[in-house]
């Protein structure tokens, strides 16, 4: 029995079957039919695509870039998995003329990885972290289909919806969350013609069920839970040893986990000293020091955290992606390590609270603004105070002790702009604030 989700047949000449199916693509997109030589997963594909898309030549829209495909990568369960795919496909993306990728469910890319030469040539068809790859920006497509179907699939070259991605051959298979089965996203190997046999479907689906697997049980090598929002200090829990860190080490710590991908000695030291002339043999001495503290935990070359890490701040993010600002209130601490200078953990800890608070904001859920304003980095945040005055019932019987801090701030911060010719109407320097236990 033929099997419907490979490409193709045993015996089948590829130069053949592209020039066939090149030809009933041109007939299918001027209105035609799509013919007996397309295979039905193939062209139920194209008729899904032709109703969402305007053209069969398009570029693939990136959705997300810099910072903020960082942070929503970061935050997406299947980073966990990320080791166990670079471990499975990398080696053999990075000899061969090929990629790996991994998508979300929405099918945006959030890594793809391999051969130099081949990426630079995907990227002219935005197959690159970030862009919307599933059928309906991307049209038939290997991990966009295999979304769609919730089934691994093969896409051969003209199979291909986009004329611009008929040069390419790909597999993918979708990954779910062993827990709840809820689907993840799809893990996907694209390259040239040679993808295009039984292995290849093979090794993706093996991919996708040793990712599941992997959630099912992370990785204890070793286990360990990191607490810094709200802390000078942070609090390491490595297999339920309590390990409070200096501020030094918190910094290392939390930079480190906020890059599962490890960062350099150079990028390491930027973020920890900025532009200050130390010397590499200070960052080295704090790393043996750190090393000596959690043992295996920490690696090298380049320098990254082992095993699954859970942070409280990786938590904040993920409640902010799912479960709205009132959730994402209760998960906050505090800023990301207060007292610290360095420019890194500096970055990541306004843009953190940034996100946050735009959040409470535009959601103009009372409870929500009302939980930030009581907070002690929210007390002078007039912007906000202002925002829950104006989300409140007239009938609210805490509106007049709010007008009465909203009036109050709006007079201060105008004596300071009066004075020094700007005010601030949102958090900025605040002293530190009483903080959980050291443990």
């Amino acid at each position: 029995m033929v099997n419907p989700w490979l490409a193709l047949v045993s015996g089948d000449d590829p130069a053949r079957r592209r020039r066939a199916v090149r030809g009933a693509h041109a007939a299918f997109v001027t209105g035609g039919p799509a013919g007996p030589q397309v295979r039905a997963v193939v062209a139920d594909s194209w008729r899904r695509s032709a109703r969402a898309l305007p053209a069969p030549e398009f570029l693939a829209p990136v959705e997300l870039t810099g910072t903020e495909l960082e942070t929503y990568r970061r935050a997406h369960p299947l980073a966990a998995a990320l080791p166990l795919f670079r471990e499975l496909l990398g080696s053999i993306a990075a000899d061969g003329a090929h990629l790996f990728s991994v998508c979300d469910a929405a099918g945006r890319l959030l890594w793809v990885e391999g051969h130099t030469g081949v990426r630079k040539g995907a990227e002219r068809m935005n197959f690159v972290p970030g862009a919307r790859w599933d059928e309906t920006h991307a049209g038939t497509n290997a991990p966009g289909t295999a979304l769609a179907l919730d089934h691994a699939v093969q896409v051969f070259a003209t199979e291909h919806y986009n004329r611009l991605v008929q040069p390419w051959t790909c597999a993918a298979a979708p990954v779910h969350d062993p827990r709840t089965g809820r689907l993840l996203g799809a893990v996907d190997i694209t390259g040239g013609d040679q993808l295009a046999s039984p292995h290849s479907l093979a090794l993706v689906q093996a991919t996708a069920r040793a990712a599941e697997a992997r959630l099912a049980a992370p990785e204890q090598v070793p286990g360990c839970v990191l607490s810094a929002l709200g802390r000078d200090e942070a609090l390491l829990v490595v297999d339920g040893r309590r390990l409070r860190l200096g501020r030094r080490h918190s910094e290392i710590v939390a930079l480190l986990a906020a890059h599962p991908d490890g960062l350099t000695g150079e990028r390491l030291a930027a973020a920890l000293y900025g532009d200050r002339p130390v010397p590499p043999v200070t960052l080295r001495a704090e790393l043996s020091r750190l090393r000596r503290l959690v043992g295996p935990l920490l690696a090298s070359r380049p320098y990254r955290l082992r095993g699954a890490v859970d942070t409280d701040f990786g938590c904040l993010e993920r409640e902010l992606a799912v479960g709205g600002p009132r959730a994402a209130l209760r998960a906050y601490d505090g800023p990301l390590l207060p007292l610290s200078e360095a420019p890194g953990v500096c970055r990541m800890r306004h843009l953190l609270e940034a996100r946050l608070r735009g959040a409470v904001l535009t959601s103009g859920d009372a409870a929500a603004l009302q939980m930030w304003a009581e907070a002690p980095w929210g007390e002078e945040d007039l912007e906000v105070w202002e925002r829950l005055l104006a989300a409140l019932p007239m009938s609210a019987p805490q509106r007049r002790s709010v007008a009465a801090r909203a009036r109050r701030l709006r007079e201060e911060y105008g004596a300071a702009y009066a004075e020094n010719g700007r005010a601030t109407y949102g958090p900025g320097a605040r002293a530190t604030f009483a903080q959980p236990a050291q443990g």
